[in-house]
């Protein structure tokens, strides 16, 4: 870290927010988060980035500026020099004379000034500003895909979206043959990605009927109807995304796969799975959108309790090993797992993914796409890990004997592995590896924990209202008496502009079962998952469901939303 952030914590020691020992540690954590230290405080709560803000204007004297209240757009754009504002996490937002002033969260950031002073040939002077609001103008410039962006775009200029890394000379063709008819239809499924990219969905379903075309986007996991085109244009629809994913017009009879690079602006591309399915009424397409990007690898982000964010890093933090998500499609296992990989993802360790696909991508780790048809399997690609000398391996899914057996020879000798399976709790997933054929001692001695896991979605903080609950209902519904007793105020959704029938994004409902001694003794013995299950309960783990009340009581999702991604 370079001196001027040493500034920083020394006007923070004198405050006494921080203790003269931590500053060590902390400049060294944000290095290897590779944040400013001053992104990194706010991050992890150390302090607040109001309170720093009134800290640093106090202590020099440096007016403070509300971002707010400032327009972006004003700017001049010659003063955009996107590496030098990523670089110093700093903001030039107006000149005077021959003045240019720059927005920092940190006054010590001399080196700032300086860099853009010498970039520019210009006289440069400091504007204090929130951290957090720093942070957001920033992403904005970054990431033209906001709102204000989508809503800026016109009907002309939508057909410039480009779909890169599709042939052109196709395009190009297929422009031709029926260039007046089609135009309208490359326009409007352009507008289509970028409403979908826009509203946060992860998926795009276009469905032919008999008498009706159908749009349909996932948002927080709840399909919701978004347009109905005229029926006659299906052949046109599924005929134009077929080109965009590089995939065989002509063919009409049999499934197939292929992938969309969607440039959205000059920084901003997203990756597009795309899926055909031959249905009575014409093709069905569904484009799964992966944005790398959006995905945080934030353990802060996940939904974890004090208790299970503990577990998951001490586990994390041993040599060896196997962790095993686990949930159905979509509940955010990969995302658990990247994060956890994210933590170990440091120049010490070679990790080694196997997955089918690569849906994010992380700097550092050595990511394997599975191809069946080429003969690598996840069992092929771990048998090729092993002798490429890992220290963490991750598969993708456990689907046969097979992976299963070499996943747990690779934990019995020193690697962590990580990996998922689908099953409905963490009990069944120990049985379910029985099933499959896996020695009750091979599962005993390698398995050290199963993470169970369901994604809710959680209430709008903008909306959500209070839900008057008599008390009897909630001990009826699993909350102690101690817990009613104390006073429980759960929340329902409303719905507003800001949010999806009252929920706005998506929270993890965990359930973590560390292998413990007792529970080995019991897979020696043959127990049964709900025999598992109860002495895990016994040893204080905390059911899906459970876990679910919990994220209710604090307010975080409905109990509706609980009972719809759980079962009691």
């Amino acid at each position: 870290m370079n001196a001027p952030a040493n500034g920083l914590l020394v006007s923070l020691i004198r405050a006494g927010i921080i203790q003269d020992g931590q500053s060590g540690l902390l400049l060294e954590h944000a290095r290897n988060e590779k944040k400013k230290l001053v992104t990194y405080l706010i991050d992890n709560d150390i302090i607040s980035s109001s309170q720093l803000a009134d800290l640093c204007e106090q202590e020099y004297g440096i007016p403070l500026l509300d971002l707010d209240a400032f327009e972006l757009t004003e700017i001049p754009p010659k003063y955009l020099n996107t590496k030098l504002i990523e670089k110093h996490h700093a903001l030039p937002i107006y000149t005077q004379g021959n003045t240019l002033f720059i927005a920092v969260s940190d006054p010590t950031n001399i080196t700032a000034l300086e860099d853009f002073g010498f970039t520019f040939s210009l006289h440069t002077e400091a504007l204090l500003v929130d951290e957090r609001k720093l942070q957001y103008a920033i992403q904005r410039l970054a990431d033209p895909t906001g709102d204000d962006f989508a809503k800026s775009i016109s009907d002309d200029s939508i057909g410039e979206i480009d779909a890169s890394d599709v042939d052109d000379a196709r395009l190009q063709e297929t422009a031709e043959s029926n260039s007046d008819d089609d135009a309208p239809i490359v326009k409007y499924i352009n507008k289509v990605l970028l409403d979908a990219v826009r509203k946060g969905a992860s998926d795009l379903h276009f469905e032919p009927y008999e008498k009706k075309y159908r749009i349909r986007f996932r948002i927080d996991g709840i399909l919701y109807e978004i347009a109905t085109p005229p029926v006659n244009l299906s052949s046109r629809f599924s005929a134009r995304l077929k080109v965009m994913a590089r995939l065989d017009i002509a063919e009409r009879r049999l499934p197939q796969d292929g992938r969309i690079k969607l440039k959205l602006a000059k920084n901003r591309s997203i990756d597009l799975r795309v899926s055909t399915l031959p249905t009575m009424w014409g093709e069905k397409v569904v484009l799964r959108i992966l944005d790398s990007s959006a995905a945080s690898l934030n353990i802060e982000m996940l939904g974890f309790d004090d208790k299970q964010k503990k577990l998951y890093l001490n586990t994390l933090a041993k040599p060896q090993g196997m962790i095993l998500v686990t949930g159905p499609t979509g509940s955010g296992k990969t995302v658990s797992l990247y994060t956890g990989l994210n933590i170990l993802n440091t120049n010490e360790c070679n990790i080694s993914t196997a997955e089918d696909p690569v849906e994010i991508n992380l700097p550092g780790i050595n990511q394997v796409q599975i191809n069946p048809k080429a003969g690598l399997t996840f069992a092929g690609a771990l048998r090729s890990f092993l002798r490429q000398d890992p220290d963490v391996v991750m598969v993708g899914e456990i689907r046969d004997l097979e992976t299963a057996e070499i996943a747990i020879k690779a934990a019995q000798t020193g690697h962590l592995v990580l990996s998922t399976l689908h099953t409905n709790s963490s009990a069944e997933t120990l049985t379910r590896l029985l099933n499959m054929g896996v020695p009750a001692f091979n599962v005993a001695s390698s398995v050290t924990l199963i993470m169970a896991q369901r994604l809710a979605r959680r209430l709008c903080p903008h909306c959500k209202q209070p839900h008057h609950i008599p008390d009897n209902e909630l001990l009826e519904m699993g909350y102690t008496h101690d817990e009613v007793t104390a006073g429980i105020t759960l929340y329902k959704p409303i719905g507003c502009s800001e949010c999806s029938n009252g929920y706005k994004g998506r929270v993890g409902i965990y359930e973590m079962m560390p292998m413990s001694e007792n529970i080995a003794n019991l897979i020696m013995e043959g127990g049964n998952s709900l025999q598992i299950a109860q002495m895990a309960i016994k040893e204080g783990m905390m059911t899906l469901y459970r876990s679910g009340l919990e994220k209710a009581r604090i307010g975080v999702t409905s109990l509706a939303e609980v009972n719809r991604v759980t079962c009691v």
